[in-house]
């Protein structure tokens, strides 16, 4: 490998931190308005995705040592800033008006959770994985 500037440490650093520096680059740069495009709610099969990204990131987190409440808080923080973003805080199966984002973060959270417990169930805290069960039966003998 040619040295760069003198320094052939100097090229191996920038190239493998060259990922870090584009993210770095990206965050830094001031947001970009969207050309006009019209925000179209979360449709069920986006919150469907986002569900699945949720709980797949509290599996990974859980299998890294991350507490299940922080994994949980963190996946439905994740998946509420999305949902504000991307979707002006609407849920079309919820109804055509904003969501608070204290509301996107609760239900954020709780997708998390039932997501978890399908993908994950080893990962969930046994007193979680009861309550779970017990809302499932319960909205089931309700009929929903």
């Amino acid at each position: 490998m040619a040295p760069l500037l003198g320094f052939p440490c100097l090229a191996v650093l920038l190239r493998s931190a060259a990922p870090l520096l584009l993210l770095l680059g990206v965050m830094l740069l001031p947001p970009q308005p969207l050309l006009a495009a019209p925000v179209q709610p979360a449709s069920e099969a986006d919150m469907t995705l986002y569900t699945r990204i949720a709980a797949v990131n509290v599996c990974i987190a859980r299998a890294a040592g991350v507490t299940f409440d922080q994994a949980v808080a963190i996946a439905g923080e994740t998946i509420a800033q999305v949902i504000q973003g991307q979707h002006g805080s609407v849920i079309s199966v919820v109804g055509s008006e904003p969501l608070s984002l204290d509301d996107l973060r609760k239900g954020s959270i709780n997708s998390a959770v039932l997501g978890a417990v399908e993908i994950c169930p080893q990962q969930v805290p046994a007193n979680v994985l009861k309550d779970v069960e017990a809302a499932l039966k319960q909205a089931e003998a309700n009929g929903r």
